[in-house]
């Protein structure tokens, strides 16, 4: 076996073969050659499996059919529908991106990655997947998956996500471009990666390019592409008060930016506050009075760069305060209908509905 990349026409030929009979065909954005629909796909499937992503594309669709609509829409509206697929920014970026779309390019796509990468959350794999599936357009992508096919085919070491290591993946990737076919390509590639080649136990002897597959040939494949050097994950934790005013709870809106910016949360506190703490933030900040307080178990939540520990406090209040602009006193059903990081949502769920 050759340690060397198949000359370009060979390897595309048989994935381009292999995608056409054992492919995916039936995922739903790729039965529209939508610009709006195909970026939305892309950008959703970003650190997000298929199946988690599916019923979350199709309610977007369904409450933001055009880049317009989208456009046109309250950013908390947005988010709403974002919760619980997390990285928020995304969503966020997406929503900026349309109104950009729509104020200097008519609301339409541009066909070049170069144009569409100055618009918020798309990098160059993105731009150029979008401009692959909506208007055919011959570019190479790489994300993570096609890192992973590129890496073990070309015996690829060190880092993926180091830049010394992502220029030569992408060399390899515009070299192995073929002339035609770059649809079912680009999706086989795809294909490839979420499947066959998978992170854990790859299913080499179903690979269709597997005879000049560097890893496959040294016995490379559980250890190519490498992993990230890391460290144990920071620790940080935080408390969250769930205030309670007869049948209603209280919602704060987060900041733009930063961790869940601009989502709707419980009330934070340090970790370290006592009851008397409890007490001065809610009667300062909120206008109330505490009746009752107790502590519930902690809750954790993992984050990409951090862990972060939650320590609940359910409070019982009495108050007459006004809401501002920035909180709001919910019944539990309409609380969880808005946009909620995934732990605040889990823990309204615990005090809320399953202590009934």
């Amino acid at each position: 076996m050759s340690n060397k990349l198949a000359p370009p026409r060979a390897f595309a030929a048989r994935l381009v073969a292999w995608q056409k009979r054992q492919g995916r065909h039936d995922l739903p954005w790729q039965r529209s050659r939508d610009a709006y629909a195909i970026w939305l796909s892309e950008v959703m499937l970003q650190q997000t499996q298929v199946a988690t992503v599916i019923p979350y594309y199709e309610r977007f669709l369904k409450r933001f059919p055009t880049v317009q609509a989208l456009a046109r829409a309250p950013l908390d509206d947005v988010l709403a529908l974002w919760s619980g697929l997390g990285y928020y920014s995304r969503a966020r970026n997406l929503h900026q991106a349309a109104r950009t779309l729509v104020a200097s390019h008519a609301g339409r796509m541009p066909d070049d990655p170069q144009t569409v990468q100055t618009l918020p959350g798309i990098g160059r794999s993105t731009a150029a997947a979008i401009c692959v599936f909506a208007y055919g357009k011959r570019h190479a992508i790489l994300d993570g998956n096609v890192k992973r096919v590129l890496a073990r085919h070309g015996g690829v070491r060190g880092y993926p996500g180091e830049a010394r290591v992502q220029e030569k993946l992408w060399g390899h990737a515009e070299a192995l471009l073929p002339a035609r076919d770059i649809v079912p390509y680009t999706q086989g590639l795809m294909d490839l990666g979420a499947s066959i080649c998978a992170r854990r136990h790859p299913q080499c002897e179903l690979c269709p390019v597997r005879e000049d597959c560097v890893a496959y040939a040294k016995g490379l494949t559980a250890t190519l592409p490498e992993s990230k050097p890391r460290g144990a994950l920071p620790q940080r934790s935080t408390a969250m008060l769930i205030l309670q005013r007869a049948d209603h709870i209280l919602l704060e809106q987060r900041a733009p930016r930063g961790i869940w910016g601009g989502l709707w949360s419980l009330p934070e506190m340090d970790a370290a506050s006592t009851a008397d703490d409890v007490r001065r933030i809610c009667r300062e900040r909120y206008g109330a009075t505490v009746v009752t307080s107790k502590m519930l178990p902690p809750v954790a939540h993992g984050f990409t760069h951090f862990k972060l520990s939650i320590q609940p406090v359910w409070v019982t209040v009495k108050t007459n305060a006004r809401p501002t602009a920035a909180t709001a006193w919910l019944l539990p059903s309409d609380a969880m209908a808005a946009a909620l990081p995934a732990p605040v949502r889990r823990i309204i769920l615990s005090i809320c509905f399953k202590r009934k």
